[in-house]
């Protein structure tokens, strides 16, 4: 294990997250593979190794510094990207069943060849727009857990992650450094879409100690059968009242 790798298993042990050494590989390999696929798709602008197990892994893995993982089975990634946040929960948490949903082609691609690689079991890449998946009773209303990293505005997530959350379950929005004006205007859609804000965590990155935001929102009942609107409508027309 190498100074940036302590400093990892460090960090997480003071939250009561212990690595084993299968588990780093897995981060390890994580890194290497996503370098490798950066260089012929945009993935990600942050490919400096120390930046990616800080910026990417330890950041994706805060979601459960204050939700418990042992409590749920399944957990869907809305717009995941090149992997973020599910993957490095699926590693430090196999028991988790994972389901990753993002528009692009391209990216369930590296995905798919990232779970093949790091051998990771219950883990599926869907491509689609969030808005038709949601529609299909495989997905909707389904999931104990429903993540989002930096995707778009709280109103529109809400539209986004919301329906796949089954009644009961928890949507956590992993935001930066600015949240309020998102809560205030995100109310509407919250109301249209059976969700509660529970809370809102705030946490700083270790080192460079930027800011980030959890939305943590419950949802009170199964999703009205309007929502979501067709593919595209969320993002162009936001939930808002009128």
């Amino acid at each position: 294990m190498d100074a940036i790798q302590q400093q990892f298993v460090q960090f997480l042990e003071k939250q009561q997250i212990t690595l084993s050494t299968l588990q780093l590989e897995q981060f390890e390999q994580y890194f290497k593979t996503l370098v490798e696929w950066n260089e012929k798709m945009n993935l990600t602008g942050i490919t400096e190794r120390e930046q990616v197990y800080l910026k990417h892994f330890y950041d994706s893995l805060s979601v459960s510094f204050n939700y418990d993982m042992s409590s749920i089975s399944t957990i869907a990634d809305i717009g995941s990207g090149a992997g973020f946040p599910s993957i490095p929960l699926k590693i430090a948490f196999p028991h988790l069943k994972v389901t990753i949903i993002d528009s692009l082609n391209k990216r369930i691609l590296f995905l798919k060849e990232l779970v093949s690689q790091l051998g990771l079991t219950d883990t599926e890449c869907v491509h689609g727009r969030a808005e038709d998946i949601a529609r299909l009773p495989k997905y909707r209303d389904q999931f104990d857990l429903v993540t989002a990293r930096a995707v778009a505005r709280l109103q529109v997530l809400n539209e986004f992650c919301l329906p796949f959350v089954k009644k009961d379950g928890t949507f956590i929005a992993m935001k930066g450094s600015e949240i309020e004006e998102e809560l205030s205007e995100s109310a509407y859609s919250l109301s249209e879409l059976k969700g509660k804000v529970i809370k809102v965590l705030k946490m700083q990155l270790p080192v460079e100690e930027s800011l980030r935001h959890f939305v943590e929102i419950q949802k009170l009942a199964v999703t009205p059968a309007k929502y979501p609107r067709k593919a595209g409508l969320p993002l162009k027309e936001p939930l808002m009242k009128r």
